[in-house]
């Protein structure tokens, strides 16, 4: 399947594959969460079905933002990873949540708060870096077993 976009802006671009209510929500699962297989995505609080849970990886790994692989010590089960490509969203992650934090919580009071959201809006760019270096070590053991 080939990627449709509406123009050649690179915003609209960007938010022809990312602006979907799903797909940000799967990278943020696999990021800060550490899902990683399809049974990890099922049973998320977000409770994505089925159906648009297989399309959105397929898009997600057509666009080259996730690769899908085995497990290496179990070839049964299908492992979601996320690509440079994908990490490279973690500002925009990081963006999101700092905003939410900002601008929704006097309508949504109940949003996370703790020690990692005073780091996230003490400074974000290191909360992002954390996050990328804690995936990478976690893929590390993940596929090279390291």
């Amino acid at each position: 399947m080939r990627q449709d976009f509406r123009c050649d802006c690179p915003f609209t671009s960007a938010l022809d594959v990312l602006g979907d209510k799903w797909i940000l929500v799967i990278v943020k699962q696999m990021l800060i969460e550490g899902k990683e297989t399809f049974k990890d995505f099922t049973e998320s609080e977000e409770a994505i079905a089925t159906n648009i849970l297989s399309a959105k990886l397929k898009i997600l790994e057509e666009v080259g933002i996730v690769v899908k692989t085995k497990r290496p010590n179990n070839k049964k089960t299908n492992l979601y990873l996320l690509t440079e490509k994908g990490l490279a969203l973690a500002p925009i992650l990081v963006g999101l949540a700092a905003w939410s934090d900002k601008h929704l919580r006097d309508i949504h009071p109940t949003i996370v708060d703790g020690e990692e959201m005073v780091f996230l809006r003490n400074d974000q760019a290191a909360f992002g870096n954390v996050l990328v270096a804690e995936y990478r070590k976690k893929l590390a053991k993940t596929v090279l077993g390291v």
